[in-house]
């Protein structure tokens, strides 16, 4: 992953992960269906939306007849461990331990999420 990736707008990144849970390039149209029961934007909303994540470089788009095809040029999981990593370092000064900790105080982690932690640990230091 060489490209800086950018954080997108909360709008911007709702947009995206319809595009990336698609798993193929989509409409507008199929865009705006996914999002009717959650959001009141109208269909010349989510246009702007896909116009600014073409420019950012987050999409592509083609054009079949009249139609325009949306598929995605940075991939779920480069923009996913981008925005981990740069939340890890602005908020916790890029302490993994910091940050569990302050969930495990606050409540917002369970046991079981820890020993699912525990788990992946002892996997990845054992090289499996």
């Amino acid at each position: 992953m060489n490209k800086i990736i950018k954080r997108l707008p909360d709008s911007e990144l709702e947009i995206m992960m319809i595009i990336w849970e698609a798993n193929e390039p989509v409409t507008s149209s199929y865009i705006s269906e996914k999002l009717k029961d959650k959001k009141e934007w109208k269909i010349t909303s989510v246009l702007t939306f896909l116009a600014r994540l073409t420019e950012k470089g987050f999409i592509t788009s083609r054009r079949e007849g009249k139609i325009n095809i949306y598929s995605p040029v940075i991939a779920e999981q480069d923009y996913l461990e981008n925005e981990s990593k740069t939340f890890l370092e602005k908020l916790y000064g890029n302490s993994l331990t910091t940050f569990v900790a302050s969930l495990y105080k606050s409540n917002a982690i369970s046991e079981e999420e820890l020993t699912e932690l525990r788990e992946f640990i002892d996997k990845a230091t054992k090289g499996d």
